[in-house]
């Protein structure tokens, strides 16, 4: 049965404007770039200003304001009839093209390059197959990953050029073509797993080498046992020695488990990273500045100024034109105060990272970082827990150790029995430290190392440590142990 009822609530709603901010805090220096571009192209009262008029101007202003002032001249030339046809459907509905005739174009340059299958192909166009045998084979590069194997069953492959491509074919017919495929550079591509890969590189080596011969005859008969690192069993299995086996396993580690990567590396500037904040040490006092350097400059159209303080006529094309004029703006007000908005979020919650870990800033020792969480900046700034995770996700800070991640930063307390309060990060450094000066031959186990953090003051228990060894990507103690 329905029934009306009264209740009192209280909701936190964000405006847009907050919602905006919100957005734009979280954004690193790459993609801030990106979205001020966006806007610029889909709000026209938004314009990017050229050096010239920023020279001497506070850049408080953000470009809002005086440098848009115009002459009596300049106010003549324009008037919002100018921006409409004869037609009942007015251009500034259809068009945000706010350039004059004689505007400088800019255009943004597109960073192009081949991509590994690209490559693939052009060395498959020189091999000597037929026509059918080509097109196959382009189907099968496109399977492809970046690494560099074909992780797709031929059997799969096949059916999809069959009902995809219209082409009848099977894995019989396309087993030989994947063959020649694996003949290509890199050496090891178009495997379908690590041991076919490594195999695919050492049959390209001098076979005369004994030592290749053996490290082949490993992943042939026992890859099972050299993946395990169970050597005793290795040695009984291809009846070598200790110095047999230690040249073999030498010439394996030189391979490479990812051919694909090596094609890949040489585009890697195209993934660099930019840092969002620069840290100076200026004789142990530290400076920090926001990356903007390249940050586009903005302030409101000129044109759109004087569409909006211009009264508007009793004609309804002049008046849906200032009511259009009035709209973008205001919301190119509100993104120009969110951007200085985000500026001085930015600066506010980094300042207190920097002053927070003064003594990490001021030579990189990892040792001296202490503990930190994101309500201890939060605290400090009086902005909210999300806050500083937006700001911290994905922004980097550049030093003069090297540029790292912010929210690395932040790590929780750990009580030595002492009772002092360190980092869980010093904790996971003396532990790498251990695995890094063990016994190769003789690896320290979980237990070991709980007993070794113990006699140091760290008292952990092993599944603590066992945590802590796979968040350092360290395997266990069989996995590390060499000849």
């Amino acid at each position: 049965m329905l029934k009306q009822s009264l209740q009192q609530k209280q909701q936190l709603k964000l405006t847009p404007q907050q919602m905006l901010v919100q957005k734009l805090v979280q954004l690193p220096f790459a993609s801030i770039e990106q979205r001020i571009k966006e806007e610029i192209e889909t709000n026209p009262a938004l314009e990017e200003a050229n050096e010239d008029e920023w020279d001497g101007k506070d850049e408080q202003d953000n470009g809002v304001g005086d440098d848009a002032e115009m002459t009596e001249a300049d106010n003549d030339e324009f008037d919002a009839s100018d921006f409409m046809e004869e037609s009942d459907e007015p251009t500034y509905k259809t068009s945000s093209n706010n350039n004059s005739p004689d505007a400088e174009e800019r255009e943004i340059p597109i960073v192009s390059y081949n991509s590994f299958q690209d490559s693939l192909s052009s060395q498959l166009s020189m091999d000597n197959l037929n026509e059918r045998q080509l097109m196959l084979a382009e189907y099968i590069i496109g399977n492809i990953d970046d690494d560099g194997y074909l992780r797709r069953d031929l059997f799969a492959i096949a059916n999809d050029i069959t009902f995809l491509q219209n082409i009848l074919t099977n894995e019989h017919e396309l087993s030989p073509i994947l063959e020649a495929i694996q003949q290509l550079d890199p050496a090891g591509v178009g495997a379908r797993n690590l041991q076919e890969c490594l195999l695919l590189q050492l049959k390209r080596k001098k076979q005369t080498n004994r030592s290749v011969r053996i490290a082949e005859e490993i992943l042939e008969k026992a890859f099972d046992e050299f993946s395990k690192k169970n050597y005793e069993k290795l040695k009984d299995a291809i009846h070598i020695n200790d110095d047999e086996l230690k040249e073999a396993i030498a010439e394996i580690v030189k391979l490479d488990p990812k051919p694909g990567l090596t094609y890949s590396d040489g585009n890697a500037n195209v993934n660099q990273i930019i840092p969002d904040f620069i840290i100076n040490n200026w004789n142990g006092k530290l400076d920090m500045m926001l990356n903007n350097k390249n940050a586009s400059k903005l302030r409101l159209s000129p044109v759109y100024e004087e569409m909006v303080t211009r009264k508007p006529g009793k004609d309804k094309m002049q008046r849906e034109a200032a009511t259009f004029a009035r709209q973008r703006m205001d919301a190119a007000r509100d993104f120009i105060g969110a951007l200085k908005q985000r500026e001085e979020t930015l600066i506010t919650v980094m300042s207190s990272i920097m002053n927070y870990q003064k003594e990490y800033f001021a030579d990189g020792d990892e040792n001296k970082l202490k503990p930190m969480l994101l309500k201890d900046i939060a605290k400090i700034t009086g902005l909210d827990i999300s806050t500083i995770s937006r700001v911290v996700n994905s922004k980097y800070a550049q030093t003069a150790f090297g540029t790292i991640l912010l929210k690395n930063l932040f790590s929780e307390a750990f009580q030595k029995e002492s009772g002092e309060e360190v980092s869980v990060k010093e904790v996971k450094h003396l532990l790498k430290e251990l695995i890094d000066n063990e016994d190769k031959k003789n690896p320290l186990n979980d237990e070991a190392l709980v007993t070794l953090l113990e006699g140091k003051g760290y008292k952990l228990a092993r599944r603590t440590v066992a945590k802590y060894r796979e968040q350092l990507d360290m395997p266990i103690a069989r996995m590390r142990k060499q000849v």
